[in-house]
This record gives structure tokens, C-alpha cells and sequence, in this order.
């Protein structure tokens, strides 16, 4: 699988181990807005899509105005308020730059808006190895594929070129629908079943596993 020439990522759940405290935070901003508090499997059902449509599939009966108040305390509970640690998973920079030595094109499709997104690439010093990123609230959410087909255009890249790495069914049906390759990854939400369905070439364990395929 060392041929493609684009490989793209997910962020939350695949690269970066940050599903406990997206968890977390959902939950303190329900509770703050008086919503009901959704168990944490729900929650983690809805990572990886836009906010408000994340919401809108976890909170059945939401109203625009518990929308608005919703965008406005999850950011507050995310940046500032939940304390729980978000680190990189275990080999991703060591993934990243070998991927980058071998001139793979790199570029982030994620459910996160564009001032989170460039807030955890400053975090964790990984801006540099991306050539492009798309980002919720830009784009239709997954698993519509119009983050890939816009990648694809910028990058000059075919689809059978390219492939998408993720950890959630969203991230496989984007993929799917844009006639992309795939990767699944069982370390974030979604388990190798799950994944499956969605006709993956592949499904790891570690992001090891994944750099022993790709570089």
C-alpha cells in the first residue's frame, strides 16, 4: 500500500487522542444549557460530523437557540474548561514524517471547525507536514465527500491516488461516496466491525501498523 501519492487523515480519533475529553465536554455543556446529558456511546457516535449536525442527530429536539447556546459552551468546556489530556497517539509524528521523507502528499479532513483545527496543529507542532486541511463549518459534514473532491482538485490528485485513514464510519462512507480508498483505525471510536461494513482496504490497530503499510 506504499503507492498512494495522498494519504488524508481524520484528526480526532486517528491521529490525535482526543475522544475522552470531546466526551466530557458535550456532556458539561448539555448540562450547563439544560439539556439532557447524553450517555458517552451517544456522544461518541457524533465525533468526527460538523457541530450543529452533530448536535441536531444527539439531541433530537434541539432548538436553534439551544444550538447557539450549545456551539458557544461546548467551545468554552473544549478550550477551556476540561482539563482532559489530548496528546497525539503513540508514533503519529513518527508516522507523519516518514510519510513526508517518502514526498507523500498529506493533507486533514475533520469534523473540527478551522480555529480548533489550527489551534491543535499549533499545539502539536504538526502544521508543518499538511499540504491542505478541510474542516467542518468550510464543507458539507461527512459523510457528504465534498472535503475529499476539494483535496483531490487542489492537490491535482486522482482518487484511486489518494486514501482516507479514520476512525468512524463517517470517515469510511466520506470516503466511499468520493471513490477513495480507505483505512480504518480501531483505537478511536468506532470498532473493526463497525468499520467493516464500509469496505475498507485494511484495518489497523496502532498507528505502527499503519506506517508499516504506507512508508
Amino acid at each position: 500500500m506504499k503507492h498512494y501519492k495522498l494519504v488524508i487523515f481524520d484528526w480526532d480519533g486517528t491521529l490525535m487522542d482526543s475522544v475522552d475529553r470531546i466526551v466530557s465536554s458535550m456532556q458539561s455543556a448539555a448540562k450547563t444549557v439544560g439539556l439532557s446529558i447524553p450517555p458517552n456511546e451517544e456522544v461518541k457516535q457524533i465525533i468526527g460530523l460538523s457541530l450543529t449536525v452533530a448536535l441536531q442527530e444527539l439531541f433530537v429536539d434541539i432548538t436553534i437557540d439551544q444550538i447557539d447556546a450549545m456551539l458557544v459552551q461546548y467551545k468554552y468546556e473544549y478550550l477551556e474548561a476540561d482539563t482532559t489530556p489530548t496528546p497525539l497517539f503513540d508514533n503519529a509524528v513518527n508516522l507523519l514524517t516518514q510519510l513526508k521523507q517518502k514526498n507523500k502528499l498529506l493533507a486533514v479532513a475533520t469534523g473540527k471547525g478551522r480555529e480548533g483545527l489550527n489551534r491543535v496543529l499549533a499545539v502539536s507542532n504538526t502544521n508543518d507536514y499538511f499540504h491542505t486541511t478541510r474542516c467542518a463549518g468550510e464543507m458539507p459534514s461527512k459523510p457528504d465527500p465534498e472535503m475529499l473532491n476539494s483535496i483531490l482538485a487542489e492537490l491535482v490528485i486522482a482518487p484511486h491516488e489518494a486514501i482516507m485513514i479514520g476512525d468512524t464510519s463517517h470517515d469510511l462512507k466520506m470516503a466511499q461516496a468520493a471513490g477513495i480508498d480507505s483505512i480504518g483505525v480501531t483505537f478511536g471510536v468506532h470498532d473493526s466491525e463497525t468499520l467493516d461494513k464500509y469496505q475498507p482496504k485494511t484495518i489497523v490497530n496502532s498507528l505502527a501498523e499503519l506506517q508499516a503499510l504506507l512508508v
